[in-house]
């Protein structure tokens, strides 16, 4: 729940807006959240300054500021007299002005801050949503009966920076299943990009000991030697003993296993 923030809802919280149940929704997420808490806080804060009657500058200040400015209407010959009530009323109005309008500004960053956190959830919502979507499409292309379909659908694997499991397990079943060539080769590239995920050396090692096209098979070998796997040590051992193992690819084992045993 803590990722779903109610930064929003704080305003209508602290004001009493919020409903019976959006209310006790809102305080049990407050209660489990780091987050909200410190941004109603602070919000809190904000909101009590708010409450705060602005105070009247002392005498001591007053005294001040009246000097500069009789100091400078000397200087721009434009002296006048004012009294003392008079003044101080003025002054002390002056000062609160300032105040309010500093506590204004504050108050618009504020909710600036709040709108822009309140775009950047919606932004990832979406982003989310977007990214399903691309997935749901993937995985439908890969179960097709068309060979380009499913190429289609894995190739699809270039709009995710970051896969999940579902998706690797998908790819890894083209390339352990599928009856195609060119869909098997072309789940293996994709995977490759990914060789650091176990899902993926365990579809590779898996895949050496049942694939009969040699391009894939010296393509497995090439990536598993690349990353010093050294549990496809066995199934190359078991490539050499095969009769129908092509000669070119007994070759390439024999010059790659010993880097890996």
């Amino acid at each position: 729940m803590e990722k779903n923030h109610v930064f929003d809802q704080i305003p209508d919280y602290l004001d009493g807006n919020l409903n019976k149940s959006a209310k006790t929704a809102f305080e049990k997420h407050i209660h489990q959240c780091a987050d909200c808490q410190k941004e109603m806080e602070e919000m809190k804060m904000l909101f009590n300054l708010f409450e705060e009657e602005v105070p009247t500058p002392s005498s001591r200040l007053r005294a001040k500021f009246e000097s500069a400015l009789e100091q400078e209407k000397t200087n721009q010959g434009r002296v006048v007299q004012m009294s003392g009530k008079k003044s101080s009323n003025w002054t002390g109005s002056a000062l609160k002005i300032a105040a309010s309008i500093a506590l204004l500004v504050a108050a618009f960053q504020m909710g600036s801050l709040f709108q822009q956190r309140k775009v950047s959830d919606d932004i990832a919502q979406l982003q989310e949503e977007t990214n399903q979507m691309k997935q749901t499409a993937m995985l439908s292309l890969m179960e097709n009966q068309s060979a380009s379909k499913r190429i289609q659908g894995v190739n699809y694997i270039e709009e995710f920076e970051q896969p999940d499991e579902a998706i690797i397990q998908a790819l890894a079943n083209r390339l352990l299943y599928d009856e195609n060539d060119n869909v098997r080769m072309t789940a293996f590239e994709a995977l490759a990009n990914f060789s650091s995920s176990e899902t993926v050396k365990n579809a590779f090692i898996e895949a050496l000991g049942q694939e009969k096209n040699p391009s894939i098979q010296v393509a497995i070998i090439q990536a598993l030697v690349q990353i010093q796997e050294k549990k496809a040590a066995e199934p190359m051992k078991k490539l050499l003993e095969k009769e129908d193992t092509q000669p070119f690819i007994k070759n390439q084992i024999r010059a790659v296993l010993p880097s890996i045993t």
